[in-house]
């Protein structure tokens, strides 16, 4: 599949907004601990990856009825669903100068995961940090995907192709608008 860029410019890929808040202290706090063991982007990359997945449970697995959408709060309260949690790798990898887009996938509900451009490399290569039982096979891979779930089309499950610099309009509203898991499980959308 080939991923496209909704904004041809790569700086927008490397922009901060509300939920991709990768200025914000906590942001930068992770981000000096996880560079003090990555000498190099691509080191940074799969550190920032493997602490988002097992380091921030999925809070539908962990029962948290916690709703977070702001990288920041994900990373401070170590809570979120897949869209929370690429919010937080998002701004983990930006904070850094690796540039970082926001994927979707489309199952029962849609799924959120990352993709990344390291330095080098001419494509983009998605990841999928939802960590959890449900995501146990999502590793760190550049030589081909290994996410968390395969869509299936004969299910009419789709690999949305576009690369989004800021998160979907609609994910991002069912997560502001969202009071709890409960609520949030209502308002997941079904499709982009």
């Amino acid at each position: 599949m080939e991923l496209i860029q909704n904004v041809p410019d790569l700086a927008a890929y490397l922009a901060a907004d509300d939920a991709i808040d990768q200025e914000h202290p906590v942001v930068r706090r992770t981000v000096a601990t996880l560079s003090a063991d990555a000498p190099d982007a691509y080191a940074y990359a799969e550190a920032a990856f493997t602490f988002v997945r097992d380091a921030i449970p999925h809070s539908v697995d962990s029962g948290d009825p916690r709703v977070t959408w702001r990288a920041s709060d994900v990373l401070e309260t170590c809570t979120g669903i897949c869209y929370a949690t690429s919010h937080a790798l998002v701004a983990l990898l930006r904070a850094r100068g690796i540039p970082a887009a926001l994927c979707y996938q489309k199952f029962e509900a849609v799924h959120g995961l990352i993709a990344l451009k390291l330095p080098g490399r001419e494509r983009w290569v998605r990841q999928d940090a939802r960590g959890g039982e449900a995501g146990a096979g999502a590793q760190f891979r550049l030589d081909r995907e290994q996410l968390a779930f395969t869509v299936r089309p004969e299910f009419n499950e789709v690999d949305y192709p576009v690369l989004f610099a800021e998160p979907h309009p609609a994910v991002l509203q069912c997560l502001r608008d969202a009071v709890d898991q409960r609520r949030l499980a209502q308002l997941l959308p079904t499709a982009l």
